[in-house]
Parts: structure tokens; sequence; C-alpha cells
């Protein structure tokens, strides 16, 4: 009876408190989607506060989470910032009388230096204007304190932290792991730079691999030193002291070296309010990004319907159907289609931003971007990253135009095999067997050994596909296949490299690339909308997808929960990819 009663009462509670939060759920989903609707009202003498301490997405959508102080592990955070919308924003507040200034809140920005860069210029734009930008934190990043040094203040909590050290990457390799489990991965690669198998086959990165990470990491190195020096008054050889010496970690050294200014919150604000000129006792009317994306546009709205239509184009190529951060060609075909058709687009700019994937979809993509420029001008965008297959898609366009920061070329092919057969025998006690009409039915039907002849048969295709590579990206670059080897071999250069080697045409961030489309296809100031694709997922309708994806939950749940979760979902997405592989080095993270 007790036994009848104890469940009772777990069903009744448990009932009661999904309820509770359905109503929440509710009840949010709700006010986010009525204040998507509603029109903000920006008072005048206020002040944009712009807080870039959220993951950065080309294109995110501008409402409110309004679950975002609730951590969980069942929703994936939609707190996302877009750097389209923030561009947006500063040119509206550039010419909006209301707006008399920004305050820069950064810490530990989640963006690459070629999206940072693009603020960074947006921000140097609305400067011009006469009014100001001041930053305030409690710790500056490396690279918040890049794109911070913009500002006409730096201000730092006297106890905080300034980390000015330099830029470094790491990687992981799994080689020793691998021997210890009895995994024999096989590795089959065109070019010497080609480093993104070296996780699987090395302890350490390869001499090659090295040279070219220092080489490409000075040269960001370089233009963020360079644009702190003009912005800070210090020659570029006093910040390369102050970094070797690590004299920045010391605020009160910081400070006297002209770095920043010190001080706490309440001296910050004193600040703001007397450059609006309002009273220490009135209170200051700060404007959130996605409120302002609200309020009415105070930049006139153009006439007419013609268009230059951004296509985004983020994260991983995994094959031919995507997901979320990721890039399918069946669903960039599609998006691309409809705007190659659609009379009222004049011009395509594709926004890319990734790391490359699969070479079998790239090369689809490739193909419909082709066929697109012979109909209306497309230029490519690069943003901090397009490599390798990222490149694929960049080199069909009539012009590419990359940030000096942009990671990209890495112009190679690799597939990678597991050889699993001793890991699944000697460590799991798990045999396997097989019977086969033909000599090589098995070839590739499960993660065992391979033969020689079966290696070289991989091994021609991976030939194959690089200079199928090569002679296409020799033909959009109008230069010799041989003068396009001696970049490609899986090297990596910066957009600054890039442009000097012919990789690139421009350098410049989406802007730069928007006028040139707009040139291409005699559009004048004022003539044309800017509108972009995909359209971004509303809040409800991310949340919702990720609340009913298993495979999101158990994914967000492990990396809360294990160390190393992250490595280990990397080599579980090697299982997903399709065919060849055109792709930079994996998990590379510049600090």
């Amino acid at each position: 009876m007790w036994q009848f009663v104890k469940y009772t009462l777990a069903t009744i509670v448990g009932m009661f408190l999904f309820l509770l939060v359905s109503i929440i759920l509710l009840v949010g989903v709700g006010s986010a989607m009525s204040s998507s609707d509603s029109v903000y009202e920006v008072k005048e003498n206020s002040i944009l506060k712009l807080d870039l301490n959220r993951p950065m997405a080309e294109n995110a959508s501008d409402e409110d989470n309004p679950f975002a102080e609730i951590p969980n592990p069942f929703f994936s955070s939609t707190e996302k910032v877009g750097l389209i919308q923030i561009i947006s924003a500063l040119e509206r507040a550039r010419v909006d009388d209301k707006i008399k200034g920004i305050y820069l809140d950064i810490s530990f920005p989640m963006a690459g230096y070629a999206q940072l860069s693009e603020i960074r210029d947006a921000l140097e734009k609305f400067k011009k204007s006469g009014k100001f930008v001041y930053a305030y934190s409690n710790s500056y990043s490396e690279k918040a304190y890049y794109l911070a040094s913009v500002a006409n203040q730096v201000y730092l909590n006297p106890s905080g932290l300034l980390d000015f050290n330099g830029i470094s990457v790491q990687y992981m390799f799994y080689k020793k792991a691998f021997d210890k489990l009895e995994i024999e991965p096989l590795v089959f690669r065109v070019g010497t730079y080609k480093s993104a198998v070296e996780p699987f086959i090395r302890e350490d990165m390869s001499p090659e691999n090295k040279e070219q990470t220092l080489s490409f990491i000075r040269s960001i190195n370089h233009v963020v030193f360079n644009k702190i020096s003009l912005s800070k008054g210090l020659s570029i050889p006093k910040l390369d002291r102050i970094a070797d010496s690590l004299q920045a970690m010391n605020p009160q050294k910081a400070e006297k070296l002209g770095m920043l200014k010190l001080g706490y919150w309440d001296q910050f604000e004193s600040l703001l309010k007397k450059s609006i000129k309002i009273g220490d006792k009135e209170k200051l009317s700060l404007v959130k990004l996605t409120d302002y994306l609200h309020a009415k546009n105070p930049i006139p709205e153009v006439e007419g319907t013609k268009k230059i239509a951004i296509l985004v184009a983020e994260g991983e190529i995994v094959g031919t159907r995507g997901g979320e951060g990721s890039i399918g060609s069946d669903d960039f075909v599609k998006e691309l289609r409809k705007l190659r058709d659609n009379s009222s687009v004049k011009a395509i700019v594709l926004r890319i931003d990734s790391p490359g994937g699969s070479s079998l979809a790239s090369d689809i993509m490739w193909r419909e971007i082709l066929l697109a420029k012979k109909v209306k001008p497309v230029i490519a965008s690069m943003s901090n990253y397009a490599a390798s297959g990222g490149y694929y898609m960049a080199m069909g366009a009539d012009v590419i135009v990359a940030q000096p920061t942009t990671i990209t070329g890495s112009i190679g092919i690799f597939a990678q095999w597991l050889n699993l057969d001793n890991f699944f025998k000697n460590k799991l006690g798990i045999t396997q067997d097989h019977v086969s009409t033909h000599e090589h039915s098995h070839f590739l039907n499960s993660a065992g050994q391979l033969t020689d002849f079966e290696k070289s048969i991989i091994q021609n295709m991976v030939n194959k596909g690089y200079e199928s590579f090569t002679t296409k990206a020799a033909e959009g670059r109008k230069m010799s296949v041989e003068k396009l080897k001696s970049l490609a071999g899986g090297r990596v250069w910066t957009g600054e490299q890039a442009q000097k080697n012919g990789l690139v045409d421009e350098l410049g961030g989406l802007d730069k690339a928007i006028a040139i489309a707009a040139q291409k296809s005699k559009l004048k100031d004022g003539d044309y909308k800017v509108a972009v694709y995909p359209k971004a997922k509303s809040f409800f309708d991310t949340l919702l997808e990720s609340a009913t994806s298993s495979e999101s939950m158990e994914l967000r749940w492990a990396q809360s929960n294990i160390p190393w979760a992250k490595s280990i979902f990397e080599l579980d997405r090697i299982k997903k990819r399709e065919g060849f592989l055109a792709m930079m080095p994996y998990m590379m993270e510049l600090d």
C-alpha cells in the first residue's frame, strides 16, 4: 500500500513540475515572440551597449533568449550574436541623433580575428561621426583587447587582468592513444602541408606544419599589433617587448604603458554620464543590441526592389545534407538557385566562414556558383576561415575579398580510414568474419584492414581529386596550374598573404564585397537593398529544434560533464563525413 501511495505522489509531483515547466516555456516563448514584433523606442541621449561576450555567428536572430540565465543541459545556447546584425546596428547608430556613443562590453569574445576586424573597422567608421566609443571590462583576453583598443577610452577593473602575450595555436594529437588502443589510422593525402591528418599519425607537429603555422600566425599578429599601435600610439617594437615580458599582466603597469585606464564600474559610469552631459544621479539610457535592432531605422528605406543578396555559408562542409552549424550542398544549392533565378537580385555575395570538409559537396557547390555567375555577379567574402573546401567555394566567384586576418588556402585533398580489427579483437573481445561474392566486395564496408591494392585505389582517387581541385583553382584564379600548385599542397595562408600571392583579389570586409557587387551590377548607392539568406532562425525555432534533438541533448550533456569530450566528438565526426575531405587542420584555435 505504501509503495502505491509513494509512486502515486511521485507521479503527481512529476506531472505538476511538467505543467509548471510547460507554462514557463509558453510564457517565455510568447514573450519572446511578441517582443520581436514590437517597435523599440530609443530615448534621447542614449548609449548603444554592445555585449560581445557570446558566441558569434555570421547571421543570428535578433531576438532575446528569456532563458539565457537558466543553465541546463537540454537546450542549446541560442544566445549567439550575429556579425551582420552588429554591423547593421553600428551603421544605424552612426547616423542616429538619439545615440550619442557606444559602451563596448567585451572580455572573452567567442569570435575569430576576421570577424573582430570587421567590427573594429565599423567602430572606426562610427568614431569618425564624432561620437565616442568607450570600453569597460573586469578582464580582457588578447582578442578582446584587440577590439577594445579601438575605443577612445579602454577601462579595466584595477583588480582585473589583461592577457597580452601574442598569438599561439595548439593542436591535439591522438597517436599514442591509438597505439594503446591498437587502432591503426590509415591516411591518404596530397600535399606536404596537408596537416589535417597529423593528429592521427604523429605525436607532434611536422616541420612543414610548424613552418606554415608560424607563418600565418605571425601575419595575423602583425595585423593585430599594427592596428593596436595606430589606436594606442605605441610602436610595434614596444608592443613586442610588452608581450614578451608579460608586463601587461600587471594592471598598474599596463596603465603606465598607456594601454588602458584603471577604474571601477562607478568611475566608468561617471565617464559615460559626463560624456552625454547628465548628472551623477540621473540614470543612463543603455540600449541593448537586440532592442536597437527593433527600433525605427534612422536610415531611409531604399525604394524599389533591386537587391544585393548575401548568401551565408557557415560551418564545416559535411556532405549533401547539412545541419545546425554546418553546410550541406543540397541546402546551399537550393538557396543559390533561388537567388540566381530571382530577377530582383542583381548580384550575390557569398559570405564564407568554413574550414572545409566534404570534397564532393564542395565540388557540387562550386559548379552551381559557376552557373550563377553566368547570370549575375558573384562575389566571395571570406570571414574567419575560407580554407580547403571553403576556398573551393570561393574560387568559383568573380572576385574574392578577404580580411587580412582570414585563414584561407589549404588547397589539398585527404582521406582517412581506421583499422579497428585489433581494437575489437584484443580490447573488446569482438571478432569479425564475412562472406563475399568477389575479391573486393568487402572493400570499405567495415573498419578493418585494407590490402595494398585497396590502399593504392584510394590514394589514386585522392590524387585525382587533388588534380581536379588545383586545375579548377588555377582556372578560377587565371594562373598556370604549376603556379597554383606552388601555392597549394595544403598550405594555409592569411588573407594578407593570399592577396599578395594571387589567391585573393581584394582585402576588406563584407561592406567591401557589397560595394564590388554593386559596381559589377552597375548599381549606385541608395539604388539597392541588401538582403541576407538564409533567414536566421527565430529563437522559438532554435529552442524547439534543440529540445527535440536527442543527439544534440546527448552531445551537450557530454560536453558539460565529460573531460576531453570535444576531442571524443571530433573523432566521432570522422564516421559521418562523406567522401574525401578538403579540409584544414582539426580543432585549430587561435589564442
